[in-house]
């Protein structure tokens, strides 16, 4: 499925690469650039790094429940 605002902006964003010679440096530096001469903000800070060997954190606690539990938790949603 061709979008044709997307491919619009692919054809745009291709363009200004190819100036650059697709290097990112020089490409984000003209970012800044023109951030500067428009007042303007179109990138904020750095981008955020990986840190290392983290495990990841639960989201949530975890409920243990038996099967012949009467709890709510535990009843069909028919039931409540």
């Amino acid at each position: 499925m061709n979008d044709p605002i997307v491919d619009e902006v692919r054809r745009v964003r291709d363009a200004h690469a190819a100036r650059f010679h697709y290097d990112l440096d020089a490409i984000f530096q003209d970012i800044k650039e023109r951030e500067k001469k428009n007042g303007l903000e179109f990138v904020q800070g750095v981008a955020r790094q990986p840190v290392p060997d983290q495990a990841p954190q639960p989201t949530a606690a975890a409920v243990s429940v038996s099967p012949d539990s009467a709890s709510p938790e535990a009843a069909p949603a028919a039931k409540l």
